[in-house]
C-alpha cells in the first residue's frame, strides 16, 4: 500500500487522527499500527459491524471498524 501523509491532532502538535491507509488490514494489526504512530491515543477499540456505540467524543480513542473476518472496513479516527 502506498503511504499516505498524516493529519496532526488538532492542537497536540503531533500524532496521527486518522489512518486511511489501514482500511482492508487486519484489525488487530491496525489497532497496533495506531497505538505506535500516536501515543497520545488511550486506548483503540476494534468494533464488529452493526454494534452499538456511545456517540461522544473522545480525543484519546480510535475506534477500529471490522468485518465478520476481522478486516478494516472504515476509516479508523479518533474519537
Amino acid at each position: 500500500m502506498a503511504a499516505i501523509s498524516a493529519s496532526t491532532c488538532t492542537g497536540s502538535g503531533s500524532g496521527k487522527n486518522s489512518w486511511p491507509e489501514l482500511v482492508g488490514v487486519n484489525g488487530e494489526a491496525a489497532a497496533a499500527t495506531i497505538v505506535r504512530e500516536n501515543p497520545k491515543v488511550a486506548g483503540t477499540f476494534i468494533v464488529k459491524e452493526e454494534m452499538m456505540v456511545t456517540m461522544d467524543f473522545r480525543s484519546d480513542r480510535v475506534r477500529v471498524w471490522v468485518d465478520q473476518n476481522g478486516t478494516v472496513t472504515q476509516t479508523p479516527q479518533i474519537g
